[in-house]
């Protein structure tokens, strides 16, 4: 599988308006993951890895206490999660991953981006059948036998495992995620995950040229640009 894993498109901005944007995103998800999981990190694992990551981009404390103290209240918003496919400029493979409390808002504003860009929104199924939807978790270490072995003795499915510049790369079944994750940390103590967290992996990538780049990187801004967007992955190298 190698280093071809996507990194997140929600990433720090530079901008107080796109900073907020990304804000707003983690206090949806820390508030849906909550009220579907319960409140409390040390039940609720999901959860917990969704903090630490949220955390790690720097989200203040403030916005991850009030959508914890939100989905405390039991009430508030139903979001559900959407997920669309499509296809990029030069045939690249495009997933936009959504949490809405409007489906018919949300298509009509993902379909928009498409196309705007001259980009195809496909049906469901129509390249998700070409990503691999796993768990990723990544930490400082150079043992990767020590690793491989805790994961099997906790009879863990592992897909890959690799070492490189002093960080392990581990890639699981989603169902397997969090048995992963214990597992580390058993074996390794307390870890600080560089990457804790699920993505669509493209099994092949596509090269854009600089045109059809330019393009890609549109549609992306515009795709995150969505308050309902929370993730967009593609197969462009």
């Amino acid at each position: 599988m190698g280093r071809a894993y996507q990194n997140r498109k929600v990433s720090m901005a530079k901008t107080s308006d796109a900073k907020a944007r990304v804000y707003s995103k983690y206090a949806r998800e820390i508030y849906v993951t909550g009220k579907a999981g319960g409140t409390d990190p040390v039940g609720n694992l999901a959860l917990r890895s969704l903090i630490e990551r949220a955390k790690k981009d720097q989200v203040p404390t403030h916005v991850i206490d009030k959508a914890i103290e939100k989905a405390k209240g039991g009430g508030g918003e139903d979001f559900a999660v959407a997920r669309y496919e499509g296809f990029g400029p030069g045939g690249c493979m495009v997933i936009v991953e959504c949490l809405t409390d409007n489906a018919n808002r949300t298509i009509g504003d993902v379909r928009a981006c498409f196309t705007k860009t001259k980009c195809k929104l496909g049906t469901p199924g129509s390249v998700s059948h070409l990503f691999d939807h796993s768990a990723i978790l990544v930490f400082a270490g150079d043992d990767e036998e020590a690793a491989l072995e805790a994961l099997l003795m906790a009879d863990v499915d592992v897909t890959d495992l690799e070492c490189e510049d002093g960080k392990i790369s581990v890639f699981v079944p989603t169902t397997e995620h969090y048995k992963a994750k214990q597992a580390l940390l058993d074996a390794f103590g307390d870890i600080d995950f560089e990457m804790d967290e699920v993505q669509f992996i493209p099994q092949s990538t596509t090269t854009l040229g600089a045109d059809d780049q330019l393009v890609l990187d549109r549609l992306l801004d515009m795709l995150n640009y969505l308050d309902d967007v929370q993730n967009v992955y593609c197969s462009a190298a």
